[in-house]
């Protein structure tokens, strides 16, 4: 190995933790700085209402339906698989409860944040990138506009929208259906089951939940959106700003969901 190419390696492996620290410090700057505008009312100007109500449109009422389905058909099939396996052990009446805690409070507010994260913000994110290449943010500033106001804000928006409307109707739409999958369709063992759900959903995992589903709608969100504004790091493509914001956005999702189960049962 050459003498140069040996201290470029060394140089870059020395200066990634400083790297690391200032793509984190931007992204949180980034959002400190989109929850601002967002909660000031002088940044809905016209543009941004269009472009708002457009994105949310977009983003959200293609995938309601099948997305709904899908998740339909997978709280069917777990129902059946713990009920099942409940039976063997002899843990029928607990599989009801087993049902919600996994795939309500568990798996359907991380798979909705996923998904809306690969359908709709991090292809934002990468677009973003495109916009500034081709110079639709310079076209924006000699228009007066803000691109952060116009651009970026519908985006983070309606991907949080998207992430809480999909996780809310999806954990109906399972709390619905685990009923009949175990019970059938009979009333005789409703009192149980609104029973059971008050006990599992106290004052404290309700709020542990809400908090969950909020920070992750605010991460898959804000995360992408970050890593394109400031991909700067790698070549500036719309590849590299993708991959960036799929990498940093999973590590907190994982870091939230265990403090979400730290918070749940410890």
């Amino acid at each position: 190995m050459h003498l140069s190419t040996w201290y470029r390696r060394v140089g870059r492996t020395s200066l990634a933790p400083v790297r690391w620290a200032a793509a984190w410090a931007r992204i949180t700057f980034f959002g400190s700085v989109m929850v601002v505008r967002a909660l000031s009312p002088r940044s809905y100007g016209p543009e941004t209402r269009y472009n708002l109500a457009r994105h949310v449109y977009l983003d959200t009422a293609p995938i309601l339906g099948w997305f709904t389905v899908l998740i339909a058909l997978f709280t069917l099939i777990i129902t059946r698989i713990v009920v099942s396996t409940s039976s063997r052990y002899g843990l029928s009446e607990y599989a009801l409860e087993m049902v919600i805690r996994v795939l309500v409070v568990e798996l359907i507010p991380l798979t909705a944040a996923l998904f809306v994260a690969l359908r709709c913000t991090i292809p934002s994110g990468a677009a973003l990138v495109e916009m500034r290449g081709t110079g639709h943010f310079g076209e924006l500033h000699r228009r007066r506009l803000d691109p952060i106001t116009v651009e970026v804000l519908p985006r983070l928006i309606a991907g949080i929208f998207c992430s809480v409307t999909l996780t809310a109707l999806s954990c109906i739409v399972a709390g619905v259906l685990a009923y009949p999958a175990v019970y059938g369709f009979t009333s005789a063992a409703l009192d149980g089951y609104v029973h059971m759900a008050g006990r599992v959903f106290d004052p404290l995992f309700t709020f542990i939940f809400v908090l969950k589903v909020a920070f992750f709608a605010i991460a898959v969100s804000i995360i992408p959106m970050a890593s394109g504004l400031n991909n700067i790091e790698d070549d500036g493509s719309r590849e590299s700003a993708a991959l960036q914001g799929l990498v940093r956005m999973f590590g907190v999702l994982l870091v939230l969901q265990a403090l979400a189960l730290v918070g749940n049962y410890f």
